[in-house]
């Protein structure tokens, strides 16, 4: 008999306890595909409690002005705090949660206690940023986790690889000026929040330090496979992490409704099995995984079970061929400007 690959899994219902206005797309229900996928792999994976983050955590990436104005909204609860971000009256519980779940799950994976792991956590985190929630998200859950692991696991270079079809601006920001976490992202662009693109590549001693490769409105699996393989992997190589962190959304679904990706499941599989490839290369296979954004039912089931698929794999599947980039696609001139702003850092960038 084989050896079971130890992949851990966080979920609670209490997640489906922050609630926003009717019709609102970071609604409870999403949790019900993901933890259909989960509950159809139950037996190979080992269930994590959640626990809420302290506030020496959040405070690590966060200003105390934000836990202020998040603990006062709430007790006033239902309110805006703009106009896509709510709280309702049990939000801070289950943010915290959603903070505390990802630096657990982060720490097991640091400390060999897992290979991998899954945080099925809401609210969304990747938005908000030092001093404002901001996109659905209330505290930065990647960020948090990242920090606690460098504060306390001896984690010196971190990875953080974000496929949400949102950029991920909070994590930029909170970490662009440091040169020992390596925040990778695909998004699409033009697309809210606006920024992500190539010439953002960090600032003072971090510059080089932030990789954004903006994928043109239609892009698919294709491009998705592409931007990894010839971007993510080579800088990654590069960079060499101890350890690297997920911010895992599946709104470049083609069923998303907010965005105009087309990703298929087959898609994030394929993702999936490039990001787990790299940390077996670079970092003893250490990949902590944590939920973002994906507002269709489709899309978050299709996402997550090829996720935890290519988690579990015994033996990892042969990666596909590296699809060809022509000069003159959008992809193409993409990969071009990124060799002009980061080709003298990752003289590989762009290969296969």
């Amino acid at each position: 008999m084989g050896v079971t690959r130890s992949v851990g899994v966080i979920e609670d219902p209490r997640y489906r306890e922050h609630r926003g206005p009717g019709g609102h797309p970071e609604r409870p229900e999403r949790l019900a595909a993901v933890g259909r996928a989960i509950a159809e792999r139950a037996p190979a994976l080992r269930a994590l409690p959640p626990r809420p983050a302290s506030d020496e955590e959040l405070l690590r990436v966060h200003d105390p002005a934000l836990l202020r104005l998040i603990e006062t909204a709430t007790r006033h609860a239902p309110e805006q705090l703009d106009p896509d971000t709510y709280v309702s009256a049990r939000s801070l519980e289950v943010a915290r949660l959603a903070a505390g779940a990802a630096v657990d799950l982060a720490r097991a994976v640091a400390r060999g206690e897992l290979q991998a792991g899954f945080a099925a956590v809401r609210p969304p985190g990747h938005h908000a940023e030092r001093a404002q929630a901001m996109g659905f998200c209330l505290f930065n859950n990647v960020a948090v986790a990242g920090e606690a692991l460098r504060r306390e696991e001896g984690v010196e270079r971190l990875l953080i690889v974000d496929w949400d079809v949102h950029h991920g601006n909070g994590t930029q920001r909170i970490f662009e000026d440091d040169r020992d976490v390596l925040y990778f992202s695909t998004h699409q662009f033009p697309c809210y929040p606006g920024s992500g693109g190539v010439q953002e590549a960090g600032r003072g001693p971090g510059v080089g330090s932030t990789v954004n490769v903006p994928l043109a409105p239609g892009a698919g699996d294709r491009e998705l496979a592409c931007a990894l393989r010839r971007v993510l992997v080579p800088v990654a190589e590069r960079f060499r992490p101890q350890l690297i962190l997920v911010s895992a959304g599946f709104d470049a679904h083609r069923d998303d409704p907010l965005a105009s990706l087309e990703v298929t499941g087959e898609g994030f599989a394929e993702a999936s099995r490039i990001v787990r490839a790299l940390a077996e290369d670079l970092c003893g296979g250490r990949i902590a995984v944590v939920l973002e954004g994906g507002y269709a039912a489709s899309g978050l089931y299709e996402g997550v079970s090829a996720l935890l698929d290519a988690l579990l794999a015994q033996q990892l599947p042969a990666l596909a061929p590296c699809p060809p980039v022509h000069p003159g696609s959008a992809l193409g001139r993409v990969i071009e400007h990124l060799r002009q702003v980061h080709g003298h850092r990752f003289p590989d960038l762009g290969g296969a």
